[in-house]
């Protein structure tokens, strides 16, 4: 199987998967729990990627200016500085830390 044909079985299979999220019942989706599942579920999927993104570097976890960078960005928004101010912070942690190594 080569890497298009894969590609196209997936772009299918979301695409399925999509099609059957129009199916569920809007009073399903309306209750208390769902709706906090639904919620809670896309910040831990946005988490995981920006962890494997930031540590990951293929099979290995790599450590390097990126993860004080986050530190310094998630701080930041946990005493609710503007989003633009948490950018320029972790990008200046992450340049300081690179100059400096």
């Amino acid at each position: 199987m080569t890497i298009w044909q894969v590609i196209i079985l997936a772009s299918i299979a979301v695409l399925a998967l999509k099609l059957v999220g129009y199916l569920v019942p809007p009073s399903l989706i309306e209750k208390p729990l769902p709706a906090r599942i639904a919620g809670l579920l896309t910040v831990a999927l946005l988490s995981a990627l920006i962890v494997t993104q930031t540590i990951g570097a293929g099979q290995d976890v790599t450590v390097d200016a990126r993860v004080p960078a986050l530190l310094v960005a998630a701080g930041l928004f946990a005493v609710r500085v503007p989003f633009i101010l948490v950018i320029i912070a972790a990008a200046a942690t992450a340049a300081l830390i690179r100059a400096v190594t």
